[in-house]
């Protein structure tokens, strides 16, 4: 800390986040000053191009430099928005080997180094705060780390990637295919050229990886969760899915299971008066169950400038405090890694779309092959017919069944000769 006791920031990244942040860390300095009772002073800046036009950062203090931020023994808090998983991973670990503290939206850094990093931290007496790593503005990972910490957590479901379910809450409402749904949100700008790593769930298992590993103390790698994304859902999906009482909704779920964790992505079917089957639109939710407090919910803007610029803020002050006043950081003690259970070990129950023979016996066959693999049949609806090709589509819903199992019996009755083709095959939470 300088020796006028102001707590200085340096950021990594100068895009739209870290425009944001700098322009509120500007706007708002005189009250963040009151707050604190010292003033916050932004003291350096890396970025790429200096001769970008940059209204709120004084060019005396944007580098190209690395170096100039992480060999500078003045800076109290670095504030890393890269967005990369390098060199972000490497300045962050170098920041905190230097005694800095350490501010990062990073999901990426996070679900693959975030143990590691925490450890650093501690060992170097000073804390890593990325609330903004998940959910944007919605606070959930201090709430995991320090107001939830008495309890002991036994699930987490979590709706945690905008673009995903603005596509969800499109082909629910007005009746869109996927294809056209993504192109909507692409317009809007809600999703990127290339939407991959949102619509595949790879970026909600990322951010999964960083819940679960907070929630249950013990290391949770995005490669240990099950991931499924929504490609595959059509718009009849939707109008089946609530003509049974249901939503669809891509959901993030990690669960304590006979002493392990089981965490997985995936579309799921939720009953429509379920909380979480109402969150619509570019919003963000988490649900979490602890033993003590029950079942809390958390819910708001998951993406943006504004509501990212909100929580990586919040945690620049909160690590200003424990600066100010010689807090010690809380860190979360975990165990060693938990015991992943696999995917094939799971016990719910599925909706099954179909296009099969029409002609009787056919439900017969099915049902054989079903029962053989120990699945009952809950109900079933033939919704389309179609004459000219002799075929007709049926709706399944299964009572509950091991989804190893189920995975081999619909091997089977993929394979009878009456069946066309398995349309879709959801997974059912029942909340």
């Amino acid at each position: 800390m300088p020796k006028d006791g102001s707590v200085t920031i340096a950021l990594l990244g100068a895009g739209n986040v870290g425009g944001g942040v700098a322009r509120t860390l500007v706007e708002k300095a005189d009250a963040y000053a009151r707050q604190l009772g010292r003033p916050l002073v932004l003291a350096a800046v890396l970025g790429r191009d200096p001769s970008k036009p940059r209204p709120y950062v004084d060019p005396a203090i944007f580098t190209t430099d690395a170096a100039r931020v992480l060999d500078d023994p003045e800076i109290d808090i670095v504030v890393e928005l890269m967005g990369v998983e390098q060199p972000a991973v490497d300045y962050i670990s170098r920041a905190l080997a230097a005694g800095k503290y350490v501010v990062t939206a990073n999901k990426q850094v996070m679900a693959k180094h975030g143990p590691r990093l925490l450890a650093l931290a501690a060992q170097n007496g000073v804390d890593i705060f990325f609330e903004a790593s998940v959910g944007g503005g919605i606070p959930i990972i201090s709430p995991l780390k320090r107001d939830l910490i008495a309890n002991t957590v036994t699930a987490i479901s979590a709706i945690i990637n905008g673009t995903t379910n603005y596509i969800l809450t499109a082909m629910s409402r007005e009746g869109a295919d996927f294809g056209e749904a993504l192109r909507r949100a692409q317009e809007l700008g809600y999703a990127e050229p290339d939407p991959t790593n949102d619509v595949e769930g790879e970026d909600a298992r990322y951010k999964l990886a960083i819940l679960a590993s907070l929630a249950f103390r013990s290391t949770v790698r995005p490669e240990d969760i099950y991931r499924e994304g929504i490609t595959k859902l059509t718009a009849k999906d939707f109008r089946y899915a609530s003509e049974l009482g249901y939503a669809i909704k891509l959901l993030a779920i990690a669960r304590a299971v006979n002493g392990g964790i089981q965490a997985r992505v995936h579309p799921v079917l939720l009953p429509a008066d379920a909380p979480l089957a109402k969150v619509d639109g570019v919003l963000n939710a988490v649900q979490v169950e602890g033993d003590l407090v029950g079942r809390v919910n958390f819910q708001g803007p998951g993406a943006g400038s504004l509501p990212t610029t909100s929580a990586v803020i919040a945690d620049i002050l909160d690590a200003a405090q424990s600066i100010i006043g010689g807090r010690r950081a809380i860190h979360v003690a975990e165990e060693a890694p938990g015991r992943i259970i696999p995917m094939s070990d799971l016990y719910t129950r599925y909706y099954v779309r179909l296009t099969v023979a029409d002609r009787p016996g056919v439900l017969a066959q099915i049902a054989t092959k079903l029962g053989d693999a120990q699945i009952s049949i809950a109900s079933v609806i033939q919704k389309e017919a179609d004459p000219a090709s002799n075929t007709a589509e049926l709706v399944m819903m299964t009572h509950e069944a091991h989804e190893a199992s189920m995975l081999s019996a619909l091997e089977e009755v993929e394979g009878l000769a009456v069946v066309q083709e398995i349309g879709n095959f959801l997974r059912v939470e029942e909340q």
